[in-house]
């Protein structure tokens, strides 16, 4: 009789993956990547087995800022000895191709931006097979009881610090992020009595994002924030049937949960928040 160790044995690998860039501020302007970062989990614990982060020289670096608004932020300065892309695709290929793609609001920029990185160097960009995309499935599963759906309200709702803007640092928390939505899911559902009801009075509650009264910058508003409707739609690169919807391939990662290690029987729970 199969086990469970034995059907997750060839489960494709889940890389958490994140680009920083460029922000166009004229027309016809395209976006550059600057970093990139990702982090590699298995699908049986969602332990991270390896990561990679790597910031990118534009060919022109005319068009990174001299100083960012961002604390954090990736400056002219930074860049300026930093490896082109074509130095880096082979390391970025080989850690995306084959395995399933997962990121906050990826479908609409991380994914565009990585084929368009590729086409540059007229390499075929990776393929992935399935694609996770946490914006799209928290905006469904979860809901807007945190406020909008940014990385970074998310991650002041559950007191995960604030997002750096950095790639190896929002893909990780990104993940941090997925985990604890999925025990409040898990709760919800295994305490309906008692935890359902009072949580839900604050689900279709749209919530001010904690700004401290400051209007948010120009970074902040044009590269990866969520589109104002959901209703809106863009072409992207890899094909897609509803935001978060993964392969048949990659639903076989999570196996029935008898003998499952604790996040996996959560994560069965939480309304398979990774369906």
């Amino acid at each position: 009789m199969e086990t469970f160790y034995s059907c997750n044995k060839h489960a494709p690998e889940i890389v958490f993956f994140d680009l920083e860039t460029t922000v166009p501020n004229k027309t016809g302007q395209r976006f550059w990547v600057l970093e990139f970062g990702a982090i590699v989990v298995s699908a049986l614990k969602l332990s991270e087995i390896e990561s990679y982060t790597t910031l990118i020289r534009p060919k022109d670096l005319s068009v990174v800022s001299v100083k960012s608004s961002r604390c954090d932020g990736i400056t002219r300065e930074a860049v300026e000895n930093a490896p082109f892309f074509e130095d880096v695709a082979d390391r970025i290929f080989s850690i995306l191709n084959g395995r399933v793609w997962a990121g906050h609001n990826i479908q609409r920029f991380d994914c565009v931006r990585i084929k368009e990185a590729f086409e540059d160097i007229n390499r075929p960009p990776p393929v992935p097979v399935g694609i996770i995309d946490s914006l799209g499935v928290l905006t469904e599963k979860f809901g807007r009881r945190a406020g909008n759906m940014k990385m970074a309200t998310l991650a002041s709702y559950f007191g995960l610090g604030q997002q750096k803007h950095r790639s190896l640092d929002d893909v990780r928390m990104n993940l941090e992020v997925l985990k604890h939505c999925a025990t409040v899911l898990f709760l919800e559902s295994s305490l309906p009595n008692t935890c359902h009801s009072k949580w839900n009075e604050y689900s279709g509650v749209m919530t001010r994002s904690r700004t401290n009264g400051k209007s948010p910058s120009k970074e902040e508003t044009s590269r990866k924030s969520p589109p104002t409707s959901f209703g809106y739609q863009r072409t992207v690169p890899y094909a897609r049937g509803s935001f978060g919807k993964v392969t048949e391939r990659v639903k076989g990662l999570l196996c029935k949960a008898q003998g499952q290690p604790p996040l996996q029987q959560l994560l069965k729970h939480s309304h398979s928040l990774l369906r």
